[in-house]
């Protein structure tokens, strides 16, 4: 079993190691963020919300509505659970630092 960082000095491939465990992390949460942004677009436009799911449905091409509602929500909810992980990642607590 490996020594915890408290017991020694990190080294660069303990560094290197954490930050791509940092950049899966920040990934992951990200992913999450676009899943949950097509998932509120996906409500909105079922549930019909002031009438978006009948003005797309008579609309001469859906995709490219849907793509303008989607796409915003899913980038804004992305990006808000990615900055949300960055204030979370737990570095300074591994480290002692």
């Amino acid at each position: 079993m490996r020594a915890s960082f408290s017991d020694r000095e990190p080294t660069p491939e303990d560094h290197r190691r954490d930050h791509w465990q940092m950049l899966g992390f920040l990934g992951l949460n990200a992913l999450i963020g676009v899943f949950a942004g097509i998932g509120v677009a996906a409500a909105l436009i079922w549930l019909d919300v002031g009438g978006l799911g009948e003005r797309i449905s008579h609309s001469s091409n859906p995709l490219l509505p849907i793509l303008l509602i989607t796409a915003p929500l899913a980038l804004t909810f992305g990006a808000a659970a990615a900055a949300s992980a960055i204030m979370m990642m737990p570095y300074q607590k591994k480290f002692g630092r």
